[in-house]
C-alpha cells in the first residue's frame, strides 16, 4: 500500500497511487489479463471471467479483538480453471511488505477456507507486488517461507517493477493498466525534465504516443472510449502527485494527455484506402512528432507491403 505523503513532492497526498490501482482494478478489470499474463506466465485469452474478492479482511489476535485490513485488490479468473490472485501496490520498497502480504493472504486464505472430514482446506492465493519505485536492490521475487515440525513451504510472490518497462515494451505487450504509472520512470530525473525544454518535448512525445496508441485501439474495437477516458484519466492523477513540484512537466505532460486527440489527415487517407499523399504526411508526422519512420508507420498501421515504396521518397 502506498504511502500517505510521496517524499519526493513533499506533497501529503493521502494515499492517490493506491486509488488510482484501485480504480484501474475495478473499472478496467479486463486490463489485468495481459499483466497476470507477464507477471505469471499464463496464457488466459481475455475471455475468462474476473470475480472480486472483498478487500476489507478482519485479523483475529490473541485477545481476542479484530483488526481490520485493506488489501489492494483480490480476485479470481474463471476460466478452465479458477485461479485466486492478490495484488498490492508499494510506493516505495519496504520490506514490511513481506509481514502485510502473509497477513492478506492467509486471511484470504481463511475467509474461503472450507473444512472436509475433519480437515481444513485452504487456498494461498497467487500474490504479486507491484513497485512504482525500485532501487538495484529490490529483487525479482519475494518469499514467504512457513515451517511446521520437519517441514517447509515457501511460496514466491512476483514484484513488478515499474521502472524497469520502456515505453515500447509497454504497447508491445499491452500492458495498458501499467500506462497511468509510466512517468514514475522519470522519477529521480524530473528536475532535469522540469528544466530542460529538450528533454521535456522527448517526454511530451512519448505522452503523444500513448495518447495516438489508445486512440488506434479505440478506432480498432480493442478498447473501450470508457478504458481510455479511465487511463488518461489515471495517468494525469498520477502526473499531478508525483510532478507536483515540477509544474513544466506537470503542464507539459497534461497537455498532451487531457488535450484534443487530432485526427490527422494521414490517417484519414489510410483509413478511406486513399493513399497517393500518404508519403508526404509521413514526412509530416514524422517532423512534427519527432518520430522515426518506422514508429510514424507503425502508429498509422501502414500495411508492410506499401512500406518499402514510401522508405524509398522519404
Amino acid at each position: 500500500m502506498a504511502k500517505d505523503a510521496d517524499k519526493s513532492t513533499g506533497v501529503h497526498t493521502g494515499t492517490p497511487y493506491d486509488d488510482v490501482f484501485r480504480t484501474l482494478t475495478n473499472d478496467c478489470s479486463p486490463l489485468l489479463i495481459p499483466l497476470i499474463n507477464e507477471v505469471f506466465d499464463e496464457r488466459f485469452t481475455g475471455k475468462e471471467k474476473i470475480v472480486f474478492s472483498p478487500n476489507i479482511h478482519y485479523l483475529n489476535r490473541q485477545d481476542g479483538e479484530k483488526e481490520k485490513r485493506i488489501t489492494d485488490t483480490n480476485f479470481s479468473i474463471i476460466g478452465a480453471d479458477i485461479k485466486k490472485y492478490l495484488f498490492e501496490c508499494q510506493t516505495n520498497p519496504d520490506s514490511s511488505m513481506l509481514v502485510r502480504i502473509f497477513e492478506y493472504s492467509t486471511q484470504i486464505a481463511l475467509d474461503e477456507s472450507k473444512i472436509i472430514d475433519n480437515t481444513l482446506e485452504v487456498e494461498i492465493p497467487n500474490c504479486a507486488v507491484l513497485y512504482l519505485r525500485s532501487t538495484k536492490n529490490t529483487p525479482d521475487n519475494l518469499h514467504i517461507c512457513i515451517r511446521f515440525q520437519d517441514k517447509a513451504l515457501t511460496y514466491e510472490i512476483p514484484s513488478i517493477k515499474m521502472q524497469k518497462y520502456s515505453l515500447d515494451e509497454l504497447l508491445q505487450k499491452n500492458l495498458l493498466f501499467l500506462l497511468p504509472f509510466y512517468i514514475f520512470t522519470y522519477d529521480r530525473r524530473l528536475n532535469e525534465y522540469d528544466t530542460n525544454e529538450e528533454k521535456l518535448n522527448a517526454l511530451k512525445a512519448e505522452y503523444r504516443m500513448i495518447v495516438n496508441h489508445l486512440d488506434h485501439l479505440e478506432y480498432l474495437g480493442q478498447l473501450s472510449a470508457y478504458f481510455k477516458k479511465t487511463l488518461i484519466e489515471m495517468s494525469e492523477k498520477v502526473v499531478d502527485n508525483l510532478a507536483a513540484n515540477y509544474g513544466a512537466v506537470k503542464e507539459g505532460v497534461r497537455t498532451v494527455m487531457g488535450g484534443q486527440i487530432l485526427e490527422y489527415e494521414a490517417k484519414t487517407i489510410l483509413r478511406q484506402g486513399q493513399m497517393e499523399n500518404l508519403v508526404q504526411n509521413v514526412k509530416t508526422l514524422m517532423e512534427a512528432m519527432n518520430w522515426t519512420a518506422e514508429q510514424t508507420m507503425d502508429i498509422l498501421k501502414v500495411p508492410q507491403e506499401k512500406r518499402p515504396a514510401i522508405y524509398a521518397e522519404l
